[in-house]
């Protein structure tokens, strides 16, 4: 076990057609994948310079020719049948060789890497840490145990995801600290919403 924490960044590939389909239902699927790729970069210039170590986490194939660098950026590929068994496994793979792992999405432009510093310093005094989104899901998840019970049962997708999370948590007696509300990206709304 290394003694650098783990962060790990969620992200689809960048294909025309494949990302943000709700942007795209009123913006076009080219539209939807440049608006997608803006996010990416602000995200890795956000999460470039932490001293963590850092994952990046493909949804379809490891691009190794894409800007994630290597280094610092270690690539690996998501593996399961929906959202909570995907994260599920990268938390527990990457919790098997550092102590703390906290896993973001791509595409909240509101994260900074304070958000990121406070879910690892959360997590010296509870089992879990949740960055909220404004939709009811969250941008941010975090432990140290690789625990399967709070992504089993969740309605991926819909405003109940955070709130059946915690629920988990706490009937598994277990403690959760929340961070600040941020908004993520999913529709032509909150895309305008952010410009203004």
């Amino acid at each position: 076990m290394t003694t650098s924490d783990a962060l790990i960044v969620f992200v689809k590939n960048p294909v025309v057609g494949k990302v943000k389909t709700r942007l795209a239902a009123t913006m076009g699927d080219q539209r939807a994948l440049d608006i997608y790729l803006e996010l990416l970069e602000k995200t890795r210039c956000t999460l470039s310079s932490l001293s963590c170590t850092l994952y990046i986490y493909y949804s379809d194939f490891v691009d190794d020719a894409d800007d994630w660098t290597t280094p610092p950026f270690l690539k690996r590929l998501q593996q399961g049948a929906d959202l909570g068994a995907r994260m599920h496994h990268a938390l527990r793979e990457c919790l098997l060789s550092h102590p703390k792992a906290v896993l973001v999405g791509s595409d909240i432009p509101e994260l900074q890497e304070i958000h990121i510093q406070d879910a690892f310093l959360a997590l010296d005094n509870c089992d879990y840490v949740l960055g909220p989104a404004m939709d009811g899901g969250y941008y941010l998840v975090g432990m140290t145990s690789p625990e399967t019970t709070i992504f089993q049962g969740i309605s991926w997708s819909t405003p109940l995801v955070l709130e059946q999370t915690l629920q988990h948590i706490r009937t598994a007696g277990q403690q959760v600290q929340l961070l600040s509300v941020l908004s993520d990206i999913d529709t032509a709304a909150d895309w305008e919403k952010l410009q203004q």
